[in-house]
């Protein structure tokens, strides 16, 4: 797998989350679970925003949206990663190296912009009740969308294309357990000097720019709350926005120390706060967004009562 001078390589072998023998059954275990949660809960959510026409509004047809991508977005990852844990050498090639990339940075970075305009629907719906209807119509939510995913799509071609011009003379070990952006230029024997500067870009306008954004809403969000008089409103309002917060905060969180890290931080820290927005991050919006909303609980429980008759 390990070409000579003067030659490129074709395939990849992924370090994985660790090459010790007896964590590899226990970790495949772990994760077969998880995806299987991921899954069952992203498509549930689904279905139930898709069969209530109760939840036919903004603030669930994001959640769809978030749902969708949080489904493909782990089957990106988690499939390949339980083969490679029952084998002995984790391949992948080159092209199917290049297409978990892009589906990668595609997803990751819709998920950005998906979120970011859950939270200016919040901010709408909470410092401007009386327009809501009129500011977030369905045309300009899924304008919103359409401009998450060309946004998505554009961004994880620049990575891709840029991606392209690189060689690979004799390292082919990454460092990972799929194939990250990082621990791919590392291999390169060109240099990475433009794909560095693209992620850094890229990751600028996309983690730092939108989180500034969703903290500039939640700051007038807080501020609105706390005008409001009656406890009870105040509880709701939070209620509203808690599960939001939760999930912007893991996700960009562990997002920003992945991309903007040090660069004394290892190379194993980085596989471990990888693995929250690639697999906890999809795992648990289903449950942030649905334990502690009663319009979720409501159409579970009419969508079970019409499927028993």
């Amino acid at each position: 797998m390990t070409p000579g001078n003067g030659s490129f390589v074709t395939a990849f072998i992924l370090v994985g989350l660790t090459d010790l023998p007896h964590l590899q059954l226990l970790l495949f275990c772990l994760f077969l679970v998880l995806y299987v949660v991921t899954v069952l809960g992203n498509l549930g959510l689904i279905a139930l925003i898709g069969l209530n026409s109760h939840l036919q509004t903004p603030m669930y047809f994001f959640l769809f949206n978030l749902s969708f991508i949080d489904f493909c977005y782990s089957s990106v990852f988690t499939p390949k990663m339980l083969i490679n844990f029952t084998s002995e050498k984790n391949i992948i090639s080159n092209r199917g190296c290049m297409t978990q990339l892009y589906f990668f940075c595609f997803s990751i970075i819709s998920e950005c912009y998906v979120l970011t305009s859950m939270s200016y629907d919040r901010y709408v719906a909470i410092c401007n009740p009386l327009l809501y209807n009129i500011v977030m119509p369905p045309k300009v939510c899924s304008s919103l969308m359409l401009v998450s995913y060309l946004v998505a799509f554009f961004d994880a071609m620049a990575h891709t294309r840029f991606r392209l011009r690189l060689t690979f003379c004799d390292g082919n070990t990454i460092n990972h357990y799929f194939c990250d952006i990082h621990p791919v230029l590392q291999l390169s024997c060109t240099s990475t000097y433009v794909n560095e500067l693209v992620v850094f870009i890229v990751v600028g306008i996309n983690v730092i720019v939108l989180s500034v954004t969703i903290f500039v809403s939640y700051a007038s969000i807080l501020s609105s709350i706390l005008r409001i008089s009656s406890t009870e409103g105040r509880s709701k309002a939070f209620s509203t926005c808690s599960s939001h917060i939760i999930a912007v905060s893991l996700f960009f969180g562990s997002c920003a120390f992945t991309y903007l890290k040090p660069s004394s931080i290892s190379m194993h820290k980085e596989k471990i706060s990888s693995v929250f927005y690639t697999s906890v991050g999809p795992l648990m919006n289903p449950f942030i967004y649905s334990l502690r909303n009663k319009d979720v609980k409501t159409a579970l429980k009419k969508t079970l009562s019409r499927s028993r008759f």
